[in-house]
């Protein structure tokens, strides 16, 4: 998502996004205090340009080029949307240029313990895979996955991992207590609903120095700190071998991300910051 479950990163689906004003808790009071004392998380919209920044090895892509657009809405008491696309043109040293069209839509709740998810991937406009399914945590239990895609099923997964807006509030808590190391289970719906991908987060000095992307100039990002992060993802129980891929950026105190870098080790992906609208927040919620 991956920068999915954190930028980032349009996760576009009309029934999802419907579906967050009713997946509001009951008590909204009880979700606001329980995430009392976590990083607030800002709406906002972003676009970024991806090109090539290096290749090596025989299945490398001579050139590529692609955009991601990316919007994350709601609050901590109402719960959290985000609507992903990324296109993405690889050309391979033979043949002719590949497509692929990856389309996202999660709703979390703000409380952390349901998520809902919705992924479609096309290659060359084919589809090539269409998950679509809900999670749900409980205290001292297992992690419960209900798949309506790519079948029918219901799965029992560690109940330690944490879903993708969770994950970014942890990696930006411990940014802030200065810690530099973040070890994590994630599920983020990827891998057919049915992975846990282990991560390890490496989180560099605070800085609030000049940016050189022109969207990201704005007076709502101007006195914020931020922080160089690079997450690992890895397949599971299988943090000693290389990672799945690398996920690099600068990530704000409010959630804002720029400077991507996506490394999947034959090659890796640059993302630029093009565009950023930053959206109201909910007039119901201050979190």
């Amino acid at each position: 998502m991956a920068l999915k479950h954190i930028i980032g990163a349009t996760l576009a689906c009309a029934s999802l996004v419907a579906l967050a004003p009713h997946a509001a808790l009951a008590d909204a009071a009880a979700t606001v205090a329980a995430v009392a004392g976590q990083p607030r998380l800002a709406p906002h919209r972003a676009v970024y340009d991806l090109t090539l920044a290096q290749a090596s090895g025989s299945k490398a892509p001579t050139a590529a080029r692609g955009r991601i657009a990316f919007d994350f809405t709601g609050s901590s008491c109402e719960g959290w949307v985000q609507n992903f696309r990324q296109i993405t043109e690889l050309q391979p040293s033979e043949g002719p240029a590949r497509l692929s069209d990856m389309r996202s839509a999660t709703f979390e709740a703000g409380d952390g313990k349901d998520f809902r998810f919705r992924i479609e991937t096309k290659l060359d406009n084919v589809q090539a895979e269409d998950i679509d399914g809900k999670a749900k945590k409980k205290t001292g239990a297992a992690l419960s996955v209900d798949l309506a895609r790519p079948k029918q099923s219901t799965l029992s997964l560690d109940g330690g991992a944490l879903f993708p807006t969770e994950h970014l509030r942890h990696i930006l808590a411990a940014a802030q207590a200065d810690e530099r190391i973040l070890e994590a289970k994630v599920f983020d719906g990827s891998g057919d609903g049915e992975k846990i991908f282990d991560t390890m987060s490496v989180i560099g000095r605070p800085t609030n120095g000049a940016v050189t992307e022109k969207a990201a100039q704005i007076k709502e990002l101007a006195e914020l700190k931020r922080w160089p992060v690079s997450i690992s993802y890895f397949e599971p129980g299988k943090r000693d071998e290389q990672p799945v891929y690398v996920l690099s950026f600068d990530l704000y105190e409010n959630g804002v991300s720029r400077a991507l870098k996506l490394d999947y080790g034959d090659f890796a992906l640059t993302g630029e910051m093009t565009e950023l609208s930053m959206l109201p927040s909910s007039a119901n919620c201050k979190m």
